[in-house]
């Protein structure tokens, strides 16, 4: 989870646009947009936890 937290943040990850061009992400700079991000990832991560739980 902190390995994910840090890239995200750092920014420099790479992928493809909607176009199919290349494109990095950009570095968190402001503490809202680290917050909301924060937020937003331990969302994801609970989700992805609750569907490994035996029913």
């Amino acid at each position: 989870y902190q390995r994910i937290q840090e890239n995200l943040i750092k920014g420099g990850l790479s992928g493809r646009n909607a176009k199919g061009g290349r494109s990095h992400t950009r570095a968190v700079r402001g503490i809202d947009g680290d917050v909301k991000l924060n937020r937003a990832l331990w969302v994801m991560a609970e989700a992805l936890l609750s569907g490994f739980q035996p029913a």
